[in-house]
């Protein structure tokens, strides 16, 4: 936030004057109450021992420094035990319009990441079923994060995890193999666990009517055609599906190739050499107790077979080994008892504890017409992904999805996401936008013409309490942007975007845009409304969301 820089530089050379050092926990944020100031700073607390002064005078004396010497301070003054208030001028603000036009589609963007390697990992559903409307809310949160994360100046790989072996997988060979010896007449035992879905059917189906004689095969390879079948095709669905929700990821990675490739073994070599691992009752240990989890896990069984944990700890033993700096997972909320036992892999394997992180995906509560939408892969009652896209559209979903904190239950209404009123979230965000066009283009049908730059003289015409609160939002874009991408908070950008709108539709109320006998105001709004217009464009890119022209 260019507010925060400004005072930072000014105060900074104020304190070094006095003979002090810039204090570690300075803290300069908006004070809780606007009528205090832009901007409040707790420097003189800190640094008042070792100035042998009191506090809320050497506050004081901050803020009359600050006043005399930074023009763009245009009132300053001592606040309760310490804090120094400050308010910047109306022109200061004014350059926010500036700022935004000199950016255009870069506004927001910073280089905090500075450049760090991230491998982003999500969705990575079994290819079992198609997306259901929870996966959606993991691909839209994945897929946001990797764009604010970019945007935020780090350097971001997106990779989907394809779950092919293992007894899920096996277990979808047999549905349909099953399945298809029943629409083939023969007899059928069904086991207690299988799935059911109606696409079951379809490939089993398909498949028969390619070849008649498939249910001639021994069951043994008649699985295991039923299984590359059903994987491929569902797994192409899952595509095409992630790539009409605008979901993009750039590496496919699939867990038979840890074993083929050599990563397991590996892994299993590093937490060898790490000193953590033991052979106890004819099966393979890691020692992840003295690592902070519960209990000591089993990765190769007594019979030879690995467990689930021993191929993640070598997907994530992999990763790194491709140079990433840090890994970020999107699980399911019921996987939060496995984070302590993965923290503990990616400790053995000699990497700092922040190189990982876990997003945490909540349960979706899909309704429809008041009622929750069952949903359950094997039994087929689910509403998938598409269905959803379908009734809504990609637009409304993703902001849906991303409009709470992840780890927090979504009630996701159907009817509401489907309203064209401002009731509906995407909708008052994206009307913003449309109601900002619509005004200049009708300021162009009128003969008011807005320069690409509004120079100074020409912004002087904002000099209302709206003009500035405006102006202030779409300062602190940036800052949130970062804030949000360091702490894994994509829906932080929606809830920005959603008071920026609100401040906007209650301008726009307020205050008329066109006026026939003043010109030079005119224009100052046009320019500020143009600005507001390219936030929320920026903000509305991070979501994965359009920004209409007209609605």
């Amino acid at each position: 936030m260019r507010a925060i820089d400004t005072l930072r530089t000014a105060l900074k050379a104020i304190i070094e004057e006095e003979g002090l050092a810039w204090p570690v926990k300075t803290v300069i944020e908006p004070p809780r109450d606007p009528k205090h100031g832009d901007l409040s700073v707790n420097s003189a607390m800190l640094l008042a021992k070792e100035a042998k002064a009191n506090p809320r005078e050497l506050a004081q004396k901050f803020a009359q420094k600050l006043v005399e010497r930074c023009p763009e301070v245009s009132h300053a003054e001592a606040a309760g035990p310490g804090f120094c208030n400050v308010t910047f001028t109306q022109d200061f603000w004014h350059g926010t319009v500036a700022d935004i036009e000199a950016a255009g589609k870069e506004y927001g963007k910073s280089t905090g990441g500075a450049g760090k390697k991230v491998l982003l990992e999500y969705v990575s559903a079994n290819p079992t079923g198609p997306l259901h409307v929870g996966h959606g809310r993991g691909a839209a949160v994945g897929d946001s994060l990797a764009r604010l994360l970019r945007v935020a100046g780090y350097d971001v790989n997106t990779e989907y995890y394809i779950n092919d072996a293992g007894r899920q997988m096996r277990l979808l060979g047999l549905s349909v193999w099953l399945r298809a010896k029943e629409l083939a007449g023969k007899p059928v035992t069904w086991p207690e666990d299988y799935y059911k879905g109606d696409y079951i059917i379809d490939i089993a189906r398909e498949m028969l009517d390619a070849n008649p004689a498939l249910v001639e095969l021994p069951d043994a390879e008649g699985q295991d055609v039923c299984y590359d079948k059903a994987m491929n095709d569902i797994l192409n669905g899952i595509k095409d599906d992630l790539n009409e929700f605008r979901v993009e990821h750039q590496r496919w990675f699939s867990e038979k190739t840890l074993v083929e490739g050599g990563a397991v073994a590996a892994a299993f070599d590093a937490l060898d050499s790490a000193g953590y691992t033991y052979e106890k009752d004819n099966a393979y240990w890691f020692a992840t107790e003295n690592l902070g989890d519960d209990k000591n896990r089993v990765l190769r069984k007594s019979d030879g077979s690995l467990t689930y944990f021993a191929s993640d700890i070598a997907y994530h033993h992999d990763k790194f080994q491709r140079g990433y700096d840090w890994l970020i997972d999107i699980w399911g909320a019921d996987h939060h008892g496995y984070i302590p036992r993965m923290r503990a892999a990616i400790t053995a394997m000699g990497k700092t504890q922040d190189s990982f992180d876990v997003v945490l995906i909540q349960l979706v509560n899909l309704l429809r017409e008041g009622q929750p939408v069952s949903m359950s892969t094997r039994a087929g009652t689910f509403e998938t992904l598409a269905d959803v896209i379908k009734e809504v559209g990609v637009d409304a979903a993703r902001f849906m999805f991303l409009s709470r904190k992840s780890d927090s239950p979504l009630d996701f209404d159907l009817e509401l996401a489907k309203q064209r009123s401002l009731d509906n979230p995407v909708y008052y965000v994206q009307y913003a936008h449309a109601r900002i066009c619509a005004v200049l283009r009708r300021a162009e049908e009128r003969g008011f013409v807005l320069p690409a730059k509004a120079d100074a003289d020409l912004l002087h015409g904002l000099d209302t309490p709206e003009d500035m609160a405006l102006l202030r939002k779409a300062a602190t874009f940036e800052d949130m942007l970062a804030s949000a991408a360091k702490s894994l908070g994509v829906h932080h950008v929606s809830t920005y975007l959603t008071e920026l709108a609100g401040q906007l539709h209650s301008y726009y109320a307020k205050h008329q845009v066109l006026l026939a006998d003043d010109a030079p105001r005119t224009l100052a709004r046009l320019a500020l409304l143009r600005s507001i217009g390219q936030v929320l464009r920026n903000g509305l890119d991070v979501l994965g969301v359009s920004a209409p022209e007209s609605m």
